[in-house]
């Protein structure tokens, strides 16, 4: 991409990144792009621990002060035990007054955890509504990924997306065609609308277009009936350009009448998997690509869409907002550290 004083003039954010490593490579392509991070710790068996997700983010803090906030979360092993509740809740406060912008909720509630009883727990668990109480009550932020995209529940060949046939053909646990004994998509986002229609104070950030990212209609009813709630892009942006080769006027609609309501995000995680060239490479191309489709209104191609789309073209204004301001405001994050 051509040097644009703009983009480097912007102090941007990407809300939506796993820094699951000790190198500080990310954070060096951050400083040189204008980019602040916030690593979402995640209760993930294929991540590292959810301590030492937290030794990570505070590790790099020490050199890159705020460049890089974390969202913090909580472990769902022991749910059945008693005295659950009270060790989550004070985790939950440790971890805020540690620093932590938010609290991440996974899909493993709704998809994986079980009751004594052995059936699956939905994330509006009566049982855990106590945590929604206690988060709305103290003004913590609820920044939640519950269910998957909608592609989860058809077979591998009727998915949009190359991104969702990779990974569902990586991770046949969670592809949900291949198990009709789970709860359906539609329960999925039903549980977590319940908690947002029991929680209304509650200030909520819902990852990957909410998992609505086939339909911006229904993330818009979501956002017009839950003033509080917010929707991150990550690894999402692909699904509007797909709708966007037939009705990119639609998108461009939607992201301006929404402008407020958006957070950019990219999903990245770094986990040592990739060289430290590979993953500068990957994440420079990811935001170069973004960076033209909500800014331009050229026709463009993505690795992850079949066909050509439109830009959106978005006014500098509204860029600013779902690159900088919003992600700033729904977070409370600081500015940068003036020595870092």
């Amino acid at each position: 991409m051509e040097r644009n004083e703009f983009y480097y003039n912007l102090e941007k954010v990407d809300a939506h990144i796993h820094y699951n490593t000790d190198r500080p490579v990310l954070l060096e392509l951050a400083e040189e792009e204008n980019f602040r991070l916030v690593s979402i710790n995640t209760d993930i068996y294929f991540f590292p621990t959810i301590q030492e997700q937290e030794n990570i983010v505070f590790k790099q803090r020490k050199k890159f002060g705020n460049r890089l906030d974390f969202i913090g979360t909580f472990s769902a092993d022991g749910f059945n035990n008693a005295d659950w509740l009270d060790i989550t809740i004070n985790k939950i406060q440790s971890i805020v007054d540690k620093g932590a912008v938010s609290i991440k909720i996974w899909k493993n509630i709704g998809m994986e955890l079980r009751g004594a009883d052995g059936e699956l727990v939905m994330i509006d668990d009566k049982r855990i509504d106590p945590i929604f109480k206690y988060m709305a009550s103290k003004g913590i932020n609820f920044t939640g990924h519950q269910g998957e995209p909608k592609n989860c529940w058809l077979p591998i060949d009727q998915m949009t997306i190359k991104q969702d046939t990779d990974y569902f053909t990586l991770h046949p646990e969670y592809h949900m065609y291949l198990h009709p004994d789970y709860p359906t998509y539609e329960e999925q986002i039903i549980a977590r609308d319940n908690v947002l229609v029991n929680n209304p104070d509650l200030k909520f950030c819902g990852c990957h277009f909410a998992s609505l990212e086939w339909s911006v209609e229904e993330i818009a009813k979501r956002l017009d009936k839950f003033p509080n709630m917010m929707v991150d892009t990550a690894e999402r942006t692909s699904h509007l350009q797909h709708r966007a080769v037939t009705e990119p006027e639609v998108i461009r609609d939607f992201v301006m009448k929404y402008q407020d309501r958006i957070i950019y995000g990219t999903d990245i995680i770094d986990d040592n998997s990739m060289s430290d060239e590979e993953i500068k490479r990957h994440q420079k191309a990811i935001w170069d690509r973004h960076w033209k489709y909500f800014t331009t209104s050229d026709m463009q191609t993505s690795p992850k869409v079949s066909k050509p789309f439109k830009g959106l073209g978005l006014p500098m204004e509204v860029v600013e907002k779902i690159y900088a301001h919003n992600a700033i405001r729904f977070y409370n994050l600081k500015k940068l550290d003036s020595n870092k």
